[in-house]
């Protein structure tokens, strides 16, 4: 089965070519996986979505030996800690990385929904879906697939994650470092001598908005500083009442 028309040249379903390509890399490596990704026209538009957290490093330097001119898009949600504001900007001017878009949710909405920005002490799913979910779903509008960083070790709900994932009817996911463990990011670091994100040491392996992101104790899941105290493990990018989707906009699920 081919991934793309012949005639056309358009794209092939995704729920067709998602699974044509787990089965054609499931032994590959990261590096194939993502040159592959950016590289080959039946995968079409592809951008990297960021967060510049605790692992990001290593995708982001990936990207930069392999397409350094591949969008990379980091959706600031305007309560990130200090600390990770910083690192993007340590991150964007050392790694020859040539367009990083930095994504923020529309300011009126902003002012309409979270004016005093305590939205997330009341519905953390709101205020995700406000200042991250809305906006990157905007972002992606002209991309056929976006590469994420996520690993299988990082929780219970990711344990069976592969490459490719479909994302909806017309986009796919890829997570080239899917199968990857916590010692291969240490000594992918360490060996390529990058920087690390500054909370790391202090205790925290999975860093997103400040007011939602605690510090982990040795031996709880990675993830467990996420929305402490709550049954919420995603922040709606990847889940959405347990199923691998991302909320769609109203005005574009009306349309």
């Amino acid at each position: 089965m081919r991934l793309e028309s012949l005639t056309t040249g358009r794209l092939a379903p995704v729920a067709d070519r998602v699974p044509v390509l787990n089965e054609h890399y499931k032994h590959h490596s990261a590096t194939d996986v993502l040159s592959h990704a950016l590289n080959d026209p039946a995968v079409g538009r592809v951008a990297l979505v960021s967060s510049f957290g605790a692992e990001s490093v290593v995708l982001l330097h990936l990207l930069s030996v392999i397409k350094p001119d591949t969008p990379v898009l980091f959706v600031d949600t305007q309560m990130l800690f200090p600390e990770t504001m910083a690192y993007q900007q340590e991150l964007a001017a050392s790694l020859p990385l040539t367009d990083i878009r930095t994504i923020r949710a529309d300011q009126a909405a902003v002012d309409f929904d979270d004016p005093d920005g305590t939205l997330h002490q009341f519905s953390t799913d709101s205020c995700c879906n406000l200042r991250k979910t809305v906006p990157l779903e905007k972002a992606l509008g002209g991309f056929d697939a976006w590469i994420t960083g996520r690993k299988r070790f990082q929780a219970s709900t990711r344990s069976t994650l592969n490459f490719f994932e479909e994302d909806g009817e017309h986009r796919m996911k890829i997570n080239p470092l899917a199968h990857w463990g916590r010692e291969d990011i240490e000594e992918y670091i360490v060996n390529n001598r990058l920087p690390r994100h500054p909370l790391v040491a202090k205790g925290y392996p999975s860093i997103g908005c400040a007011p939602c992101t605690s510090p982990v104790k040795p031996g709880e899941d990675p993830r467990a500083g996420r929305w402490r105290g709550s049954d919420k493990t995603e922040c709606g990018i990847h889940f959405i009442n347990g199923k691998a989707v991302r909320m769609v906009p109203a005005k574009e699920s009306a349309a």
